[in-house]
């Protein structure tokens, strides 16, 4: 094992004692926080995840408010992202959801912050943290952790993808698997004996008007996963190129693929949602341009969103009024 790997367990173990004996300090917002996140480093389907409960909060008509720090942009301080905008100043991610949503979304390094910027300006009901798990300085209602069918055989940072470990689980109030996971885990039957919620989610991809062998390209955390999809799809890639996640495109990124569509006699280009944001203006270029959408279904949705209400704004409702 990678020695650094004991490093960060014993950190990350610190770290959470600190917050569990209130060492540290967790502060609250005036409405309810729903946390969506993860253990290991990316490609769970968090964004998805955020948009389908998004959509059903809606279906509802609860007002709510998405949180996130803003990944990889290249601004600093609390913003609204814009609509219009552009991946650099309000990060990929952020950006998708606003604009699938429509609506308030607060990016910022401290989501505490964003929070109190939110609830005056836009009176929120609640409040859905984005890739929240380890963002323990804001507290939170209701914990979601999506998690992968190889979190469970995976090692912590540097020598896997888990930031934290399995055992952290304890802290979640519901724990989402793949639609497909059929296995059973010793802690995973533990939690559910003691009655912790256990979601299903599956994976729809949505591909209107794909070119004929298109080279599809993406810069996302599991990269293979997409190219699966799309080949379950139907499609047959004339080649596959991965990027790194939140990859933001270059003229150079461009003129390679362009001189690959030429040299395999390729159809066209087809990429992922989050990717046609990072190419920004350079998405003319690439034509004919497909772009796969991403959607995650869940299991009894009624009682998913039934569930987070019941702890969340509901709980505020009946909570005993203090005493003058």
């Amino acid at each position: 094992m990678n020695p650094l790997t004991g490093l960060y367990a014993a950190a990350t173990a610190l770290r959470n004692t600190l917050y569990n004996r209130a060492v540290l300090a967790s502060r609250r917002l005036e409405q309810p926080v729903v946390s969506i996140g993860n253990l290991s480093a990316g490609g769970s389907g968090k964004t998805p995840f955020v948009i389908a409960l998004g959509e059903l909060l809606q279906g509802r008509h609860i007002r709510f408010a998405v949180l996130s720090r803003g990944y990889r942009r290249k601004t600093r301080g609390i913003l609204v992202v814009d609509v219009k905008g552009n991946a650099a100043d309000f990060g990929d991610e952020p950006l998708l959801i606003a604009r699938r949503l429509g609506v308030p979304v607060i990016v910022g390094e401290s989501r505490y912050r964003a929070g109190r910027v939110a609830e005056p300006r836009f009176h929120p009901q609640l409040h859905i943290l984005d890739d929240g798990f380890q963002h323990r300085s804001l507290a939170r209602d209701f914990d979601i952790v999506l998690m992968t069918e190889r979190d469970f055989d995976d090692r912590l940072l540097p020598s896997g993808r888990l930031r934290e470990p399995l055992s952290s689980l304890r802290r979640a109030d519901a724990i989402v698997l793949p639609q497909e996971f059929s296995a059973h885990h010793p802690l995973l039957d533990k939690f559910a004996r003691q009655g912790k919620l256990i979601w299903r989610m599956r994976r729809e991809i949505v591909i209107p008007d794909p070119p004929l062998a298109p080279i599809v390209f993406c810069g996302i955390a599991r990269p293979d996963q997409f190219f699966a999809q799309v080949r379950a799809a139907g499609i047959a890639p004339a080649a596959e190129v991965a990027f790194r996640d939140h990859h933001p495109y270059r003229r150079r990124d461009v003129e390679r693929l362009l001189a690959m569509r030429v040299k395999l006699g390729a159809g066209g280009f087809l990429t992922t949602e989050k990717d046609a944001l990072n190419l920004g203006s350079f998405q003319p270029d690439l034509q004919p341009f497909a772009v796969a959408a991403l959607s995650l279904k869940l299991d009894n949705p009624n009682d998913i969103v039934d569930a987070i209400l019941a702890k969340t704004i509901f709980a505020r409702i009946t909570e005993p009024k203090p005493r003058s």
